[in-house]
């Protein structure tokens, strides 16, 4: 049952901006594969190690934006006005201390760091390239989550979608331009497009710092210098999560390992099936944001029933929004497998995989949500040991058994999956329902 319409509505108002941002940035993405494909397949590959490297590195700040969303939506909650862009100050010199030495640590190990992942020299040579144009934007990344942050804990998540979407105009643009030297710019190839596309993020900070200037000063950005105490919550927020998220990228490489295990056709369609429910979850992912808002202001006026029963208003939507887009893949999986795949065999195994993944989408929406709202109660080291140990003590142990030891295949690994993401979402249900997370400090 939907919670009522009044309620409803703030939810979507918040999600729906956040979601569609996130939509077209896994669009965005897809361009630039596209773009680097007409280049051959060694561009290509190289661009995707070089891109799932930056992942991993991004993955060590993106704390940042979870820790300042947490504390700017309790001020807000708490009508601490002039206080609210304290957290957003102490995220953004936290940020140019960790990344700035953190890229400068990247451009000089990157050989070092490709050559762990991918060991052949022709695609490694273009990763590293590639790698080395995108860690150059690191400390704009950084920032960038803090203003997100900031931006969604006082409810104005719109700017974020205006925002990007101007980033990947000017993505598109620049990254065509370096890749093919158009309009009288070198010919980069793949390179050119990690040029773009730093160029692009850049450019969306000067417009974050520009507007937070205009509109956020009353509230203390750059003009109060945050406290001992700020710069320790945010960093107690932060790191939690930020460990969550490396470790939880880390996870999706063994996954991988484990069906390189089983055969080459079990690779390239766990490829798809993944990036599938990676995209399809993005909905649950937005709406969650929006519960950390909500539940960390409710938490700010000392309403703790409100801030419990925002949780779960924002489950029931998410079970909704996930079920509707889940639909076409439980009831035709042939259609959606088709469009990636062009081999009948191919389509036939992961015809039921498929529709597992299709199952597994609605009932992860619990997670999304609620591993959110935990965290806009404050709850970042509960959400990280419960996410890690779920996957990396009980799934991934179990997929190796089930369908490398046991032989019961790329279906037998994903019935493991289903299993695991219903007891991680029930998991975080009684977590909710028992609400020690309202007794924290933020």
């Amino acid at each position: 049952m939907l919670p009522e319409p009044t309620r409803r509505r703030t939810i979507l108002k918040l999600a729906l901006p956040i979601i569609a941002g996130m939509l077209s940035q896994s669009l965005l993405n897809l361009i630039d594969a596209a773009l680097v494909g007409r280049l051959g397949e060694v561009a290509l590959a190289g661009v995707g190690i070089g891109g799932y490297a930056m992942f991993l590195v991004t993955a060590i700040l993106f704390g940042l934006s979870s820790g300042v969303q947490a504390q700017t939506a309790r001020r807000h909650g708490e009508e601490a006005w002039s206080q609210r862009a304290t957290p957003l100050n102490a995220g953004l010199l936290i940020a140019l201390a960790v990344a700035g030495p953190l890229t400068l640590l990247c451009l000089w190990q990157a050989p070092r760091l490709l050559t762990l992942i991918n060991q052949e020299p022709d695609v490694t040579g273009v990763a590293v390239e590639y790698f080395r144009w995108r860690v150059i934007s690191l400390v704009p990344v950084a920032m960038i989550f803090c203003f997100r942050g900031y931006w969604n804990g006082i409810q104005q998540t719109a700017i974020y979608l205006r925002i990007i979407l101007f980033m990947h105009l000017v993505n598109v643009v620049a990254s065509i331009g370096l890749i093919f030297g158009y309009a009288g710019l070198p010919a980069m190839g793949p390179a050119g497009a990690g040029a773009g596309t730093s160029l692009s993020l850049f450019v969306g900070v000067v417009i974050w710092l520009l507007i937070s200037a205009r509109h956020a000063t009353a509230s203390g950005f750059l003009s109060r210098w945050p406290r001992r105490p700020t710069y320790a919550s945010t960093l107690r927020l932060a790191t939690p999560h930020s460990f969550q998220q490396l470790w939880f990228a880390a996870g999706y490489a063994v996954l991988f390992w484990i069906l390189g295990q089983l055969d080459t056709a079990s690779v390239a369609v766990g490829h798809v099936l993944v990036n599938l429910s990676l995209f399809l979850i993005l909905p649950g992912v937005g709406l969650g944001m929006a519960a950390m808002s909500l539940v960390g202001q409710a938490m700010g006026r000392d309403a703790h029933h409100d801030a419990h029963r925002w949780g779960w208003d924002v489950v029931r939507v998410a079970w909704a929004c996930l079920a509707l887009l889940a639909l076409p893949m439980l009831l035709m999986p042939e259609l959606v497998l088709g469009l990636f795949l062009h081999d009948a065999a191919l389509i036939d195994m992961g015809r039921l995989p498929l529709r597992l993944t299709a199952v597994m989408i609605v009932l992860d929406a619990a997670a999304l949500v609620l591993a959110q709202a935990l965290l806009g109660a404050g709850a970042n080291r509960t959400v990280m040991t419960l996410t890690l140990s779920m996957q990396w003590l009980l799934f991934l142990p179990l997929a190796w058994l089930v369908g490398v030891a046991l032989e019961q295949g790329l279906a037998g690994i994903w019935w493991v999956q289903l299993g695991y993401r219903a007891l991680n979402s029930l998991c975080f249900a009684m977590f909710w329902q028992r609400r020690r997370w309202q007794r924290l400090a933020v």
